[in-house]
């Protein structure tokens, strides 16, 4: 999701929830993604995916593919932006997973696939963002400079 304020472009990022990034910021936020089954719509599921993780309907009119990028553990994310913003009152819902905490503990625990949600211009998203995904804000950027 991205939005315009005045001349300024600013682009939705998620902060990984769970106890391995609470202290964690810079280098570690991501767009919101997920799992894909064998033979499914990438664009189907990345609509699923961003209501699972950020709590609302992702309700692009326009959406622009910025195609794919492969992360460090060699996996591969796909995006699509389309322009919106979060309502008033907004607060992150996202689903949860299970892990054993602390760990060796044998005690399991909930958390939040995504414990924040928030708009960062493209400066500080490209500061943010997985280094791997910061090529979605330049095809973001250009897509929009061409329309």
């Amino acid at each position: 999701m991205f939005r315009r304020r005045g001349d300024q472009l600013e682009v939705l990022l998620a902060h990984p929830g769970g106890p391995l990034f609470r202290n964690k910021d810079d280098g570690v936020w991501t767009i919101p993604k997920g799992e894909i089954d064998p033979g499914e719509d990438l664009l189907r599921r990345a609509g699923i995916e961003f209501e699972e993780e950020v709590g609302i309907a992702a309700k692009g009119a326009d959406w622009i593919d910025l195609g794919w990028v492969k992360q460090k553990g060699g996996k591969t994310v796909y995006a699509w932006a389309f322009e919106g913003d979060l309502p008033g009152g907004f607060q992150c819902r996202s689903n949860m997973f299970k892990m054993e905490w602390p760990p060796r503990s044998g005690k399991m625990q909930n958390f939040p696939e995504v414990d924040q949600a928030c708009f960062f211009s493209l400066k500080d998203a490209r500061r943010k963002l997985k280094e791997a995904q910061t090529p979605f804000l330049d095809r973001l950027q250009a897509a929009l400079k061409a329309r």
